[in-house]
């Protein structure tokens, strides 16, 4: 995303590229991009508009806590916002995209220091984040923490004592308990309910 006297714009090559992979034709994308600038006048949505998006979204569920686990999904170049072509890309991937490209994004919600890898304690963390949206009453800390280590087992393949994105992807497309159980409370606590 190019901007001109301080306006952000669409260039053509990227409103063509995302009419490509997203099914849309680039009249829709503009439109679209649009409604973004009309939303977000630097072309940049901050993670307090993402936080009010979140809350309209999942009005009935404590998603504060996970906030900051889905925005780095689409913060995809790390700079603190996301803008337009970062949303469009995640929203198409997650809602048309193959499991294999879903479960890369979905990784970036474990990776919470966004190394590419998701430690023991990255795990841990979001768990405990996650069960305000999985359960409404307050389970037991010990199952959480089985949940974290299972789930851990089932992915670090290597035993190093970290889960990369083939390893997640791959015990997650696998007969893997867990580690399916994890990334689909994630797509029906956030993308189900963003789509």
């Amino acid at each position: 995303m190019g901007s001109k006297n301080g306006k952000p714009v669409l260039t053509e090559d990227q409103a063509n590229a995302l009419a490509k992979s997203s099914g849309l034709d680039v009249p829709q994308v503009r439109e679209y991009f649009d409604a973004f600038v009309a939303e977000h006048p630097n072309g940049k949505m901050k993670k307090k508009d993402f936080r009010e998006m979140m809350s309209k979204a999942l009005p009935k569920k404590d998603a504060s806590k996970m906030e900051k686990h889905v925005f780095r999904i689409y913060d995809t170049n790390n700079d603190g916002y996301i803008d337009f072509v970062e949303f469009m890309v995640v929203f198409y991937i997650m809602s048309d995209g193959t499991p294999q490209e879903v479960l890369e994004k979905i990784f970036r919600v474990f990776d919470a220091n966004s190394d590419g890898t998701i430690t023991k304690k990255e795990l841990t963390r979001l768990i405990k984040d996650m069960y305000g949206l999985l359960n409404t009453e307050n389970a037991e800390q010990a199952s959480k923490d089985l949940i974290a280590k299972s789930a851990f087992a089932e992915m670090d393949k290597d035993e190093d004592g970290k889960i990369t994105t083939e390893e997640f992807v791959s015990a997650c497309l696998g007969q893997e308990q867990f580690s399916k159980m994890l990334a689909l409370k994630i797509t029906e606590a956030f993308i189900g309910e963003l789509n």
